[in-house]
């Protein structure tokens, strides 16, 4: 009951200090709506760019193939095997590593500890090329620097953690 109306009384707050204070609301909200356009409009090429990617990448077999070579490291990293497309899917997109969840809880059922590896995996880790691709377009920084190579060595210890501590305790 309570969280159903924590949206609207933000919304009222915000309308009543808006014209209690003389605030031009009608202008403000058309200001922050064309500025949220201009913004969509600029990280669009890097958004399709990388949702393209990801479609090519599944439907190659690449992504198959990435897995199969690997597999021996994941083993030996204490990663089950049934988990490696979701270390490799998880940092370019969101949705596709949910599916990958879902394929593995259905494969392995849900209280399996593969299943709930993949859980803990997928919740430690950030959809990191997406999250670059949308800040850095937005700021406008063409040279990410070691800002991907760092996101990536916290994607894969939160995700070799993941498995780790599921897997063991």
């Amino acid at each position: 009951m309570t969280t159903d109306l924590i949206m609207p009384v933000i919304i009222l707050l915000i309308i009543t200090t808006g014209f209690a204070k003389k605030v031009p609301m009608f202008s403000c909200f058309t200001d922050g709506a064309a500025d949220g356009l201009k913004t969509m409009v600029s990280i669009a090429p890097s958004l399709i760019g990388l949702i393209t990617a990801i479609g090519m990448l599944k439907a190659s077999g690449a992504l198959d193939l990435i897995c199969s070579v690997f597999s021996p490291l994941s083993d030996l990293l204490g990663i089950p095997s049934e988990n490696v497309p979701l270390l490799f899917l998880k940092p370019i997109s969101g949705s596709g590593s949910l599916a990958m969840l879902d394929q593995i809880i259905r494969e392995n059922g849900a209280n399996s500890l593969v299943s709930k590896a993949a859980a803990v995996m997928t919740g430690s880790t950030e959809t990191t090329f997406y999250c670059i691709a949308v800040y850095c377009s937005a700021a406008k920084i063409k040279n990410t620097g070691y800002t991907i190579p760092c996101a990536l060595l916290g994607d894969f210890a939160s995700m070799a953690a993941a498995c780790f501590i599921v897997m063991n305790f």
